[in-house]
């Protein structure tokens, strides 16, 4: 039925009742599609999980292994980064443009630090499928230079398919006071972290609230949780409670607690009764020495290392426990795909013999200190290892032990670099394999195929109408359901910083590298992995048209991937940068309402180069107090402040404080300046100029570098981890009571040993590789 429009004469009107009415096609998941929750952890060792090996509790992942299944053969690459872009996109890391960590640019294809435009992750598989995708924790696949407030997004977590995000984009950061953390596309504005926090507990509250919340909101809706823990990457954060539950756990040391490990492991099945448990030094790796080398001292200092990287393990299994818990009263826990992983093996490339108390400190050009030096200051620090005034690694002997049974550590191609814990369970789809352990091999580009196989939805090669790349992985899905299926993944390359590997049907070849000689004269170890899966017994010398094949292969696969040029071993890899990073160079003024100004950025205002720092009042008396400017942390840092009418700058220099003679303020002055200069060797001299008076002059200071500070810069206030833990212990944030106009950066010249100018060098170098 119509009638006439009488108050637009000419219109006609349809009769709502009498017509059919027309909506756009919602798109939607397949009809009982589970929800996926995949969580991957960070630098953990393939025996760190009670399922695979350790002493250290985790019943909530025993209960994922119970219901669901091990894969004893499970393969990532040997870095975080890369195996982040493979494990969300299904393609080989440098194919998709991330063959090293995202901290770095040099210019080539294979290492550009983000995803490409035209390949899909699955969070925008997913979501174009009707689910929900939802992100914590640690990101780490966009460039640097995008990381401010201002920064290109597109390649950000919202960007890359995920419709919410809580966490950190950079590789670590202080789980007591995270240095950076984002809400969607925005930086949180975060002053003080209040008492009691820990990133570990804050990550699983928002995961457990996306999840009531996707729930809540649309109950047909199924959901994708990429939880990206931060553990157990550096700084090693803990607890209070949880490192003590540890007190005493490890006196034993390394060399019985890895026994310990392998022997559980041929117990529970996963390594063959005949396998040989790798040698605990390792002579292509760096030196472990045996726990009774350590001497009391160095073996009490050690142990705690340990004591709190179980607790950091035992966060991450209450976090498993929790999402569980919240799942099962949602009554969606037998519907749910859980997947665990690692990123890579454990770290052994920066803890030494007994441990660090500050990770950070291993950047610090202007001395190096034998553990006979360091022993008895950091010994005297011990109860803070953990706490939120240090920024710890593990000695080299446990993360050895973290990656039991195999060889070497993360960046390494030798199996402790890239095996890893998997578990995969879902009750409602896999029944009946429960607590079953698969030995084919597997790797981390086939998560992707696998779970769009389980879920039943097709793999999608296309994003933003440009086709990418076909998928590297395949489905483990025939492997999940049979324990008889053969592996479908029959060969794979590695690569990490020049160092090289090629497994194929059984058979892996793998790199010796030496840095800064040449690739071709690198030789080349070979195992058969059916009767050697710890890589010990070289069988290179009676096969060697085996190593050539597989040497051939390598070389098709880098073709074929991007993965050249190699990093060679000069710092070129690190230091190369594009040319239109150098705006980041130029000076800038801060006003008191600018938010920390991001680390990058702020980084490069002083890094490797003289710099000034203005700081213009406005009716300054000596009644005023408070920080003027603070750059960085516990990690590492200065802070500009006034108290009790005099001025102070102070520097924590890896852990160490130096602080010049403080100075008296004048009733009246309405500029106060801190010129820097970098004369190289590492070194910082600093003069302090009141108006146009220099009062202060110091060649004492430590000059910070790259990563350090890790916080960025304040003006007129100490947020988050505070440089000067005396001064923060007094007064807090310290907040200026008096007027800031500005505080303005200058950057100067660089130092003649800055790495930016070595560049040409560090090429030099590199060409004897070739």
């Amino acid at each position: 039925m119509t009638a006439e429009n009488t108050e637009f004469p000419g219109r006609i009107t349809t009769s709502l009742s009498t017509s059919q009415p027309w909506w756009p096609p919602r798109t939607q998941a397949p009809t009982d599609a589970p929800n996926v929750v995949v969580m991957i952890v960070d630098d953990m060792g393939y025996s760190d999980i009670a399922p695979f090996g350790s002493e250290i509790p985790t019943p909530h992942l025993d209960a994922v292994a119970d219901e669901g299944i091990r894969m004893s053969d499970f393969h990532v690459t040997s870095m975080c980064s890369p195996t982040r872009a493979a494990l969300l996109t299904g393609c080989n890391a440098h194919a998709v443009g991330v063959g090293a960590v995202c901290n770095t640019d040099p210019g080539f294809p294979g290492y550009a630090g983000e995803l490409p435009a035209d390949q899909p992750t699955l969070a925008e598989m997913l979501r174009g499928n009707g689910y929900s995708t939802l992100m914590v924790g640690k990101w780490h696949l966009c460039k640097e230079s995008d990381l401010n407030a201002a920064g290109d997004r597109h390649s950000w977590p919202l960007q890359r398919g995920f419709d919410q995000f809580y966490g950190f984009l950079e590789a670590q950061t202080n789980f007591h006071h995270p240095h950076q953390l984002y809400e969607g596309n925005n930086p949180l504005h975060v002053d003080e972290y209040p008492a009691g926090y820990y990133l570990t507990d804050d990550l699983t509250r928002r995961a457990t609230e996306m999840i009531c919340d996707s729930v809540a909101s649309d109950p047909d809706k199924p959901f994708l949780l990429y939880y990206a823990h931060g553990a157990v990457h550096t700084p090693l954060h803990a607890k209070d409670s949880y490192i003590e539950s540890f007190r005493g756990a490890y006196e034993e040391g390394w060399d019985a607690i890895r026994h310990r490990r392998f022997t559980r492991q041929q117990e529970l099945g996963l390594i063959p009764r005949s396998a040989d448990l790798a040698p605990l030094d390792d002579p292509t790796g760096p030196d472990v020495p045996a726990w009774a080398d350590l001497g009391p001292d160095g073996q009490r200092l050690a142990a705690r290392y340990m004591e709190v990287y179980a607790a950091m393990v035992t966060s991450i299994d209450e976090s498993v426990g929790r999402i569980r818990e919240v799942l099962g009263r949602l009554g969606q826990l037998d519907n749910t795909v859980f997947v665990f992983l690692s990123d890579n093996g454990a770290a052994g490339d920066g803890g030494t013999d007994i441990g660090v108390f500050n990770h950070l400190g291993n950047l610090d050009r202007s001395a190096k200190r034998t553990v006979a030096e360091r022993l008895p200051v950091e010994l005297a620090r011990i109860d803070e290892i953990g706490g939120p005034t240090s920024w710890p690694a593990i000695p080299v002997g446990w993360a050895t032990t973290s990656n039991t049974p195999f060889r070497r550590h993360k960046f390494s191609t030798f199996r402790g670099g890239h095996q890893v814990p998997f578990l995969i369970s879902w009750p409602r789809g896999l029944d009946g394999v429960g607590g079953e352990i698969r030995h084919q091999y597997a790797h981390v580009t086939d998560v992707v195929p696998t779970l769009m196989d389980l879920i039943g939805l097709p793999v999608t090669v296309e994003r933003h109408g440009r086709r990418g790349r076909d998928l590297d992985g395949v489905s483990l899905v025939p492997t999940l359901r049979s324990a008889d299926h053969p592996s479908d993944h029959h060969e794979q390359y590695y690569e990490s910083f020049g160092e090289r590997a090629y497994l194929r049907e059984g058979w892996e070849a793998v790199s010796v590298r030496t840095p800064l000689t040449p690739f071709r004269d690198d030789r080349w170890e070979l195992f058969d992995l059916s009767d050697d899966r710890t890589q010990c017994r070289d069988l290179a010398a009676e096969h060697p048209e085996r190593v050539a094949e597989l040497v051939r292969a390598w070389e098709e696969a880098a073709g074929e991937n991007q993965v050249l040029p190699m990093a060679d071993g000069t710092p070129l890899h690190w230091f190369q940068r594009p040319p239109h990073e150098q705006r980041f160079t130029r000076p800038v003024t801060l006003l008191p309402c600018t938010p920390t100004l991001e680390r990058f950025r702020s980084g490069h205002l002083i890094d490797g180069r003289s710099f000034e720092i203005v700081v213009d009042l406005n009716a300054f008396t000596l009644a005023d107090s408070g920080v003027l400017v603070s750059h960085g942390g516990q990690e590492g840092g200065y802070v500009l402040y006034v108290e009790d009418g005099y001025l102070h700058f102070v520097e924590n220099a890896f852990s160490r404080m130096i602080e010049a003679p403080p100075v008296p303020l004048p009733r009246r002055c309405s500029r106060i300046t801190v010129a820097v200069t970098a004369p190289g060797k590492a070194r910082w001299s600093v003069q302090i100029r009141i108006d146009d008076e220099v009062v202060s002059r110091s060649d004492e200071f430590i000059q910070l570098s790259w990563l350090v500070p890790y916080n960025g810069i304040n003006v007129g206030v100490a947020r988050r981890s505070p440089v000067s833990w005396e001064l923060a212990s007094k007064y807090g944030t310290f907040r200026y009571s008096g007027r800031i106009t500005g505080v303005t950066y200058v950057p100067g010249t660089l130092a003649p040993d800055a790495f930016p100018m070595m560049i040409e060098h560090f090429r030099e170098l590199g060409m004897a590789t070739q």
